[in-house]
């Protein structure tokens, strides 16, 4: 079901899920240890974002000075720009300002910033935000946001999910650390997994593929299955198949799997040897629990491998998903040794896996790189 909800949501264009603070915090925890200093001096700007009521705004704003940091921007979108905007109404925060205006709230986007203490009581929170509207409505491709993208060092959010694409390359464009929410299965995406193989981009600490990850969603959001509402009425959405997406360092990437040996493996779990594919010169590993320590050819995984990838451990090789082999370098073609057209593989998958006659579901090709260190 969480699945499907997330289906309906890229369709709908129904984006408008907030991430709650202890997801955000439990994540960012991870950096932190694995590099105290990593938000030190730095830039952070949230887009994408109602900065009122944002669990990133108020986490990043109240870690300000612990963190570090340099200046926080946030920015928000539009309410007319929404598909979802009749339960509107501007906050008391915004109506008791002097900068409030009756026709800007609705058409202009907002803009959050914080550098410095301007309460006066010695330090920089979130009660030092200052704000004013944007010229625009807030759209993250406008040249007023991509300015401010250029002025940061990081970007963090929770994009739109219909958007994840082209949202990821307008952070690459300029060549940003990043730590955003998308969909488990955009590793597959062929803009996407060459990044992954080539450790320009990699998955973060937390994961919720099983639909535990929770988020707040809009007053005027459409009721669906898979919602829930808490005592103060506030509705919340699961969306099945979320995970972090980074290209900045944790400990997690640095952990080797630990893997038994392929007699193990098969007294233990499979009770079978594995099985070959028909259109590649690899076998099939049907559970990370199973890579074999002691095999040293091609081996495919489910892409949930991507959550445990130690790049000193493995080789990326490439994918079998899809249509994937039409992009897969010819240097890759020959180590493979890719066959096309094998009976089961026809139509739009033919370049998944085949084992038997019929398609295994998407896989991850890899090497392991360490021979000796880690096989019992």
């Amino acid at each position: 079901m969480a699945n499907s909800n997330l289906t309906s949501a890229k369709k709908a264009k129904n984006d408008e899920f907030y991430t709650q603070y202890h997801d955000i915090e439990k994540e960012v925890a991870a950096y932190l240890e694995f590099n105290p200093d990593v938000f030190r001096d730095k830039t952070i700007l949230l887009p994408c974002d109602d900065p009122e009521w944002s669990n990133f705004t108020k986490f990043f704003a109240q870690n300000f000075e612990k963190f570090g940091l340099k200046k926080l921007i946030s920015t928000s979108y539009a309410v007319e720009s929404k598909k979802y905007k009749t339960a509107y109404q501007p906050t008391l925060f915004e109506t008791e300002s002097p900068e409030f205006d009756a026709e800007k709230t609705r058409v202009n986007g907002k803009i959050f910033e914080l550098t410095r203490d301007k309460t006066g009581d010695k330090k920089i929170d979130i009660e030092d935000l200052e704000w004013r509207y944007l010229e625009g409505d807030g759209d993250f491709r406008s040249a007023e946001i991509k300015k401010l993208r250029d002025e940061a060092d990081i970007i963090v959010t929770n994009p739109p999910f219909s958007l994840f694409r082209e949202f990821l390359a307008w952070i690459l464009k300029a060549d940003k650390q990043f730590l955003i929410i998308g969909n488990m299965g955009a590793v597959i995406y062929k803009e996407i997994f060459p990044l992954i193989k080539d450790n320009r981009l990699w998955l973060g600490v937390t994961r919720n593929g099983t639909g535990s990850m929770w988020f707040r969603i809009g007053d005027g959001m459409p009721i669906k299955t898979g919602q829930k509402t808490d005592t103060s009425g506030v509705r919340y959405q699961t969306v099945g198949n979320t995970a972090w997406f980074t290209n900045i360092d944790h400990g997690r990437r640095h952990q080797s799997i630990p893997l038994m040996t392929q007699a193990d493996v098969i007294k233990f779990g499979t009770k079978k040897p594995f099985d070959k594919y028909e259109n590649y010169n690899a076998i099939d590993v049907p559970l990370v629990k199973y890579i074999p320590s002691d095999y040293d050819g091609v081996m495919g995984v489910p892409i949930s491998f991507l959550g445990k990838y130690n790049p000193e451990q493995f080789e990326i090789i490439w994918q079998a998903s899809g249509n994937s082999y039409a992009n897969m370098p010819k240097e890759l073609l020959k180590i493979v040794n890719f066959i096309p057209n094998v009976p089961g593989a026809e139509g739009a998958g033919q370049g998944v896996g085949v084992v038997g006659g019929k398609k295994v579901y998407s896989r991850i090709l890899i090497k392991r790189k360490d021979k000796k260190g880690d096989r019992k």
